[in-house]
């Protein structure tokens, strides 16, 4: 796109070495927007509330609307459009699912968690969905019938950002929530796909024969996220697309 990049890493420090603001400050005197992956989704708040040039959320504990962005791509490239589908996400209510909920505030779909019981995803924006009446949003603790009738599953690891330590429990508890070839043909159509944010965890989450088969778009999902993010940049910068 013409541009260049300034990367920083751990080195910044950011909350704890200088202050968010005053790093918010900074780089926007310095750059036309801000790409910035963190942990706390306080810290992307407070940066864009100093910014005075545009900043896009890369990864939050709390969310992860790029991903989304790249993955509701991908549904649009390969079933037509999201507007009406069917899309199951199996596993943790976490980051991804809160964008996936997002996501079903503006657009006509149907969006269901199937999770075990104490790891739902945030119930104020569950409600918030149902306020919108766009799309639709529920979680079922039972997987069979959740990918009853779906168009695209969706897997991710089971233990993400802060939960590693967890990985055991976690690895225990969600067993029963791995999308195999099982899984996939409960939905019940042939057309189904699955998607997965990556990295992934073979063999637990999902397996090789998921992730190897004709109904697997995980790499053209990858690929997404780029031309998704380019798109993102685009806009916040008031560009026009080449």
């Amino acid at each position: 796109m013409g541009g260049h990049a300034l990367c920083l890493g751990e080195e910044i420090g950011i909350g704890k070495r200088e202050a968010t603001k005053d790093i918010s400050r900074v780089l926007s005197s310095m750059n036309d927007v801000i790409m910035a992956r963190l942990f706390a989704h306080s810290d992307i708040l407070e940066l864009a509330e100093h910014a005075s040039v545009p900043v896009i959320n890369g990864l939050t504990d709390f969310n992860h609307p790029c991903q989304i962005m790249a993955d509701a791509l991908t549904i649009e490239e390969v079933l037509g459009s999201i507007e009406g589908k069917k899309v199951v996400y199996v596993g943790d209510g976490n980051n991804i699912v809160h964008s996936w909920l997002e996501l079903a505030c503006i657009c006509p779909f149907e969006f269901v968690c199937a999770c075990p019981p104490g790891y739902e995803p945030d119930a104020e924006l569950l409600a918030r969905v149902a306020e919108r009446g766009v799309g639709t949003a529920s979680v079922i603790n039972d997987p069979i019938a959740a990918v009853s009738g779906a168009d695209a599953i969706y897997a991710d690891v089971w233990a993400s950002m802060g939960q590693k330590e967890e990985a055991e429990e976690r690895a225990r508890i969600f067993a029963p929530y791995q999308v195999n070839e099982a899984l996939m043909a409960a939905s019940g159509k042939d057309s189904t796909i699955f998607l997965h944010c990556l990295p992934a965890e073979r063999g637990k989450e999902t397996t090789d024969a998921v992730l190897e088969s004709s109904q697997s778009y995980i790499f053209q999902q990858a690929e997404n996220r780029m031309h998704a993010q380019n798109a993102i940049m685009v806009h916040c910068m008031g560009a026009a697309a080449p």
